[in-house]
């Protein structure tokens, strides 16, 4: 057997990883690095030293006097260890033991949580390598051997997960709670987990007690004991009166505000429901865990959990500055995140170690041959995710292929992963990796990875569900039109986006009398084509939503369908799910009518086409110049109905939006950026958008359908309708972002979404000099409120109350208006489908069918009508045709439908998370071509080491840090919060740490010369030219006048500089400059620094 001796600079990065990462703070690391290194030395049965010796060198010199800090820990025991093993000379190590410690020690180097500027961290690790010894960089290589003999040496890092017996027990004894495990973005070893009934989230901090759980898993969490909580953040004045701020990094809480979707509310449904348990499984993976059913069981095993909520509840109350800290002790459910991971691997790093090896055991160059031991690192582009270890053997071949012949380009590729195991005695996960998306600076394999990491289908569809859908040309079928109600005679037409080609919602209003008005909202009638357990209906429940980045469309059904004959097209006939109301002057419903129709649009109206008609802009004599001409009008109707129905519904929306505000309705007011797109698809420019009244006039009717539809379905089917809530928001968040705006003297009300309405209102009268810090406020407003979400009523059966919609302010509410692109609703339009019919089944089984005619029979309605029919509904003759109608139409039964409704969820937020990395990405493509952009910015959140900014421009957020800036004198003002930043030319700024972590002033601030002001100066525009120029919304339509508004490099002197000393607090104005971070072998960020100017510098 060969042997290597143990080098000290091995030595010193073993135990320096060791130290630096398996530990948080030096009162930990001082517990636990004895027990650290002599778990390290037994793993090794050669090395030996005498048993006094070890602890006479370990204990006096370390544990009896405790260095302060981490980094003094780890100088300190890496020499202690080196003189230990000095007095033993004949120490040799076997080289597998070798292979494993430095294996081991870069497995927790990986881990290392990255605090600062990652390019700059990059480059300060080269240039580290680079003053060390070429031999230091084969200890460094991210790559560990395994030797199936030595398996049993090694140490298990992570404690076993429970059992489901032992959790099952837990849960319902109030010993551990079932809760969403998320993960800091800033600071991966920081995770949160929310138990239902505590309002402070609970903290899981370190490698340790996450026990190998990653974003997005449910987890069982033990809550520790008062004496390990934690301080909460700012209560020891280090975030002091910063705007109320996430402690992790997650999605931000969307409220509903539009039921009409138009491509900006989308959501998804999965397969089958009779295979939902086996399309899942084969969606997202296999799952080794067993699955953990819901506890309903006695009273007292409910007390006792309750009574263990209410008592973490009273130690927060007792103790408000302390966060609970808790544990990870099973993985209940595992992410589908699993199985979507994107990364990059360190290829580099493993050529080094070849280039070693080689020399070692004086290989050829050209015989490159891979070993079952061999790893590459993987470094996942989502900063939530910990480094991961894949198997080179198991790579696909064209990687292999590439690695033998040394090309160090796939480094800057992007590969599709998903993790296989992450076993105890493992401190990574290991991955396996699937293929390669392409170069990570360029936008298609970014659209790629956003897919594929949001687990969003992207194939053609087959030929099997294509053969599902008629033949064309395709007319409405005769028993259709004799079946329905016809309703081709009413002026209807659609209001959409300009490029809009699925066109699923169309609107018509006539008045019948001198005080009412009928309006109809007629819904493409896709139920009709999509049938139950088709090859269709199982593909568009996979698919359940269409999505939408940008320029990119990946529809949830074929084109033939979505664009075409499912589509409400003018001038031709379609089939329709109608509501139709008769409404008062006063905004009275005084009766509706719900089934289905044969509709025929006249006309295709644009937002813009409205929103002129609307502002009296637009009449007959100039409709023709903008597209809507005589020509494109049907012949039973003319353009002066077109716009006298638009007015009509316009005033109509007005009363519907007074009342539904007037009911407690709460509108979150946000301007919307967009994009400007050239030729070629880059974008070159962007601009803010905000709804206009053409906008509320669809949403309002869009909103009334959606209500209806849940009124019906849920009065019909109370056990078995899909319907849609939004919990009221998160007290704690509330209160704080109450507080906050009564420091800076603006009262908020939120005892109730009215109040909080009405405050907000006039903040915004008082702020309307100040519309930046409006937007703020609104922003930040919306931080309380929790995510809406599809549920079974069966589920909640007893619990109505949970039921309401808290930002719409009503009972009831579900999706039912955009069936060409969000699955749900499909399912909404069978269960509706399914009350109709009941009602025709409840008349022939009463024996009244046959004394009516057709127009009697549809408008005679017990279940669908204004006033539901309570009796006929309970009575033996209507249960059996209320069952018998659910069972044709297929609507799913409680426990089948509360699955479905929670993949609903998942894949909602699947699509709104690729919806937002799309327009990240595209923003840093903007930012890339710009190269700089100079904005102004308003200061969130302030402190010692960094501050928080809000850049209005592009409506993000973003963090500058400036502790340990080499140059930079940093002074913080406790009782004032006040930040003075200036220039130390003498001197380095005294801070505590290593002066190798102190970066250069370049990182924080980008700083020129008054003189240099007219060349560097880089400005942006947020103007639209006329034109011809449309903006980038869903369906991404390239702009036909690419020229950009505002060159790069001529300034108009809109932001200047800054100086030293600079002096800040919460909500001043900084300049900053902003520019693209990462691409070719990074992941994409979006920097921010301090733009200032000085003569000094």
């Amino acid at each position: 057997m060969s042997h290597y001796h143990l080098h000290n600079y091995e030595i010193d990065h073993l135990l320096g990883t060791l130290i630096s990462e398996l530990v948080p703070d030096a009162v930990d690391c001082t517990r636990t690095t004895s027990s650290v290194i002599r778990a390290t030395l037994s793993t090794v049965p050669e090395l030996r030293p005498p048993s006094f010796e070890l602890c006479y060198r370990l204990y006096p010199s370390y544990v009896l006097r405790p260095p302060s800090y981490a980094v003094d820990c780890t100088r300190t025991t890496s020499s202690v260890l080196r003189a230990t093993l000095s007095t033993v000379p004949e120490l040799r190590l076997p080289s597998y033991a070798v292979n494993f410690m430095r294996g081991m020690a870069e497995q927790i180097s990986v881990e290392r949580s990255e605090d600062g500027d990652k390019e700059k961290k990059k480059k300060r690790r080269s240039n580290r390598r680079s003053k060390q010894s070429p031999s230091i960089s084969v200890c460094k290589i991210s790559i560990c051997f395994h030797n199936e003999g030595f398996s049993d040496m090694q140490r298990k890092y992570f404690v076993p997960h429970w059992s489901v017996e032992a959790v099952n027990e837990a849960l319902e004894k109030g010993d551990a709670f079932k809760a969403y495990f998320r993960v800091n973005a800033h600071n991966r070893l920081e995770a949160y987990c929310t138990i239902d009934g505590v309002p402070i989230d609970v903290l899981i901090n370190g490698v340790a007690t996450q026990n190998r759980a990653v974003e997005g898993d449910m987890v069982a969490v033990k809550v520790d004991p008062l004496v390990f909580w934690t301080r909460m953040k700012g209560s020891a004045g280090n975030y002091n009166h910063s705007v109320p701020t996430e402690e992790c990094n997650v999605l931000p809480e969307a409220v509903e505000v539009d039921g009409n979707c138009k491509g900006k509310d989308k959501i998804d449904a999965n397969c089958a429901y009779t295979e939902l348990v086996g399309c899942r499984s084969y969606n997202y993976g296999s799952n080794e865990h067993n699955s953990y059913p819901s506890h309903v069981g006695c009273s007292s095993v409910q007390n006792e959990a309750s009574n263990a909520v209410a008592k973490i509840c009273a130690m927060i109350n007792s103790f408000p500055s302390k966060r609970p800290a808790g544990r990870v002790v099973a993985i209940i459910e595992r992410s589908p995140r699993r199985d979507t991971v994107v990364g990059f691997l360190s290829v580099k790093q493993w050529f080094s170690y070849r280039q070693g090896y080689k020399k070692d055991t004086k290989k050829n160059n050209n015989s490159i041959s891979f070993s079952n031991w061999e790893y590459i690192q993987l470094t996942p582009t989502d900063p939530k995710f910990p480094k991961m270890m894949v198997s080179v053997i198991d790579l696909p071949d064209c990687i292999k292929k590439r690695l033998k012949e040394c090309d160090a380009t796939i480094e800057m590729e992007l590969v599709a992963a998903r993790i296989d195991d992450w076993g105890e005695e493992n401190l990574l996960p290991q991955a396996h990796i699937i293929h390669i998306l392409g170069r990570s600076g360029e936008i298609e394999p970014q659209i790629a990875a956003i897919l594929f990491e949001n687990a969003i289908c992207t194939a053609d569809f087959s030929s099997e569900v294509l053969s599902c859908l008629p033949t064309v040309p395709w007319e409405v079928p005769k028993e259709e039109l004799e079946s329905r109600r016809d309703l081709r005679n009413v002026c209807t037409f659609t209001i959409d986006p300009s490029a809009a080609t699925d066109l699923d919602d169309a609107l018509s209003v006539e008045r019948i009398s001198n005080g009412i008005f009928r309006v109809g909202v007629h819904i493409a009638d896709v139920s009709y084509f999509v049938l139950p357990d088709k090859a269709l209906d199982r593909e568009a429940q996979i698919r359940s939503t269409s999505v939408y980045i940008l320029q990119h469309k990946l529809p949830m059904l074929p084109k033939l369908l979505s664009e075409d004959i499912g589509s409400l097209i003018p001038w031709e006939d379609r089939l329709a799910f109608s509501i139709i109301w008769d409404i008062n002057l006063d905004g009275d419903i005084v009766d509706r009518w719900i089934g289905r129709t044969v509709i025929r649009s006249c006309c295709k109206l644009s937002y813009q086409h409205v929103q002129d008609i609307i502002d009296g802009f637009m009449d007959e004599g100039n409709l023709s110049t903008l597209g809507i001409g005589c020509s494109q009008m049907h012949d039973q109707f003319e353009l002066a109905d077109v716009i006298k129905s638009v007015k009509s519904l316009h005033e109509i929306a007005k009363m519907l939006k007074e009342i539904r505000f007037e009911d407690g309705a709460l509108h979150l007011e946000s301007s919307k950026l967009v994009f400007l797109f050239d030729e070629c698809g880059i974008p070159y420019d962007s601009m803010h958008c905000e709804q206009k009244d053409s906008n509320f006039l669809v949403e309002e009717f869009m909103l009334l359908a959606n209500r209806t539809a849940a009124e019906v379905i849920s009065r019909a089917f109370p056990d078995c309708a899909l319907l849609r809530r939004h919990p009221e928001p998160n007290m704690r968040k509330l209160r704080e972002f109450e507080a906050f705006c009564s420091k800076h003297g603006l009262q908020v009300d939120t005892s109730s979404s009215r109040k909080l309405h009405l405050s907000l209102g006039k903040i915004k009268e008082m702020l309307k000099n100040d519309p930046v810090l409006f937007d703020i406020l609104m922003s930040y407003a919306s931080r309380p409120m929790q995510l809406a979400a599809y549920f079974c009523t069966g589920d909640l059966k007893d619990r109505e109350t949970d039921w309401a919609h808290y930002s719409l302010a009503v009972p009831l509410y579900t999706h039912f208006t955009c069936p060409l692109r969000r699955y749900p609703d499909i399912l909404v339009h069978r269960t509706l489908a399914a009350a109709i019919e009941a009602e025709g089944m409840y008349l022939k089984q009463r024996g009244m069918l046959q004394k009516m005619n057709k127009v009697e029979a549809m408008t005679r309605k017990f279940f669908t009508s204004i006033y539901f029919d309570k009796d006929a509904a309970e009575s033996k003759d209507g249960q059996e045709a209320l069952s018998a109608a659910a069972l044709k139409h297929r609507v799913p039964c409680t426990e089948i439908l509360g699955d479905v409704a929670a993949y609903f969820n998942e894949r909602k937020l699947a699509s709104k998370h690729a919806e937002d990395a799309g327009h990240k990405l595209y923003l840093w493509a903007l930012l890339k071509k710009k190269e700089i952009l100079i904005s102004e910015a308003r200061v969130l959140g302030l402190g010692p080491k960094f501050m928080s900014i809000y850049i209005h421009k592009l409506a993000i957020e973003r963090r500058i840090n400036y502790d340990e800036v080499e140059g930079l004198r940093i002074e913080w003002l406790e009782t004032t919060s006040t930040l003075v930043l200036d220039i130390c030319m003498n001197k380095r700024s005294q801070r505590r740490g290593s002066p190798s972590r102190w970066r250069a002033l370049e990182d924080v601030a980008w700083v020129i010369s008054p003189c240099d002001l007219k060349t560097k100066q880089v400005v942006f525009g947020n103007t639209c030219e006329d034109g011809g120029t449309q903006l980038g919304g869903a369906t991404g339509v390239p702009f036909k006048d690419p020229e950009p508004i505002h060159n790069p490099g001529i300034s108009d002197g809109e932001t200047d500089p800054a100086v030293f000393p600079l002096t800040v607090q919460i909500l001043s104005t900084i300049p900053v400059a902003l520019h693209a971070v990462g691409g070719d072998g990074e992941p994409l960020d979006i920097g921010a620094r301090l733009y200032m100017s000085s003569y000094f510098w």
